[in-house]
């Protein structure tokens, strides 16, 4: 095999360097901001990355100007239940749609594939009026319930379930297995990157929303941390610190999450795959 010359390595490098300066560096620039001290100047010309005196206390002002931990803990209930729900709901009908034979599975298939081209605000009033017929509004319930399924997820958990090959189905019928025991004892432990996916995508969707937990919630001990953070917008005005606190509190579950299943993450490339 030839070898990659030198010129060509040294600018994928560099591609890559810049890929993660554009990515990464917002967050790292947040970060520093949200541990500088009020001695310190943020806009500095030539900006310095590194405070100059590190400092927690950013962090414990923006809890006590508001309640930044219970809307967190209102988040991490919504973005919980719809990692649950998801995981529940898009593998049931993922399995269906890959595996098993019913009239209008096709016609399923497409009703999926088409609620991708919706946006959330040409329903968001339709929504909203159901949740308040079903006397929903203003409570965390109402913010899980239309994610609750997400079409993406369903298509993503179709895909890895229609990657198995069907021998091994095949030889579990002959066992005797129903269609329940082969979701769970053959489909389920065979697409866990997949599963990894939809859980990351579940999390990052609820924790991130801010239209929909804006437009259905009234009641402030009942915000989301997105809605909460921007409802005090104006007390952060002044002080770009407590911006960027409050920033890094919102992201850093997301990082956590991450780093826990980003083995199972990358794993998902090769589903479908027999195991000895």
């Amino acid at each position: 095999m030839s070898r990659t010359p030198g010129w060509e390595k040294a600018l994928r490098y560099l591609l890559m360097l810049l890929v993660l300066a554009v990515t990464v560096g917002p967050f790292l620039w947040q970060l520093s901001t949200s541990l500088k001290s009020t001695t310190e100047d943020v806009y500095t010309s030539p900006p310095r990355l590194l405070p100059g005196h590190p400092t927690a206390h950013n962090y414990a002002e923006v809890a006590d100007i508001i309640p930044v931990w219970d809307y967190a803990l209102n988040s991490l209930k919504v973005a919980v239940a719809s990692v649950l729900t998801n995981l529940a709901g898009a593998s049931m009908a993922g399995y269906a749609l890959a595996r098993l034979r019913f009239r209008g599975r096709k016609a399923a298939g497409l009703a999926f594939v088409l609620a991708l081209l919706v946006p959330l605000e040409s329903i968001v009033i339709a929504q909203f009026t159901m949740m308040r017929d079903l006397d929903l509004a203003n409570t965390l319930t109402a913010v899980v319930l239309p994610g609750a399924v997400g079409a993406l997820n369903v298509l993503l958990m179709r895909n890895a379930f229609a990657a198995l090959p069907r021998e091994v189905e095949e030889a579990a019928v002959i066992d005797g297995a129903n269609a329940w025991q082969r979701f769970v004892r053959i489909g389920l432990p065979s697409v866990r990157g997949t599963l990894a996916v939809v859980a990351i995508f579940a999390f990052m969707g609820a924790w991130d929303d801010f239209l929909w937990p804006l437009i259905v919630l009234t009641d402030s001990d009942k915000f989301t941390l997105t809605v909460g953070l921007n409802f005090l917008h104006g007390t952060f005005a002044q002080n770009p610190r407590l911006v960027a606190a409050g920033t890094v509190i919102a992201v850093a579950p997301l990082i956590v999450m991450f780093a826990c299943l980003q083995r199972y993450f990358f794993r998902g490339v090769g589903e479908g795959a027999v195991k000895g």
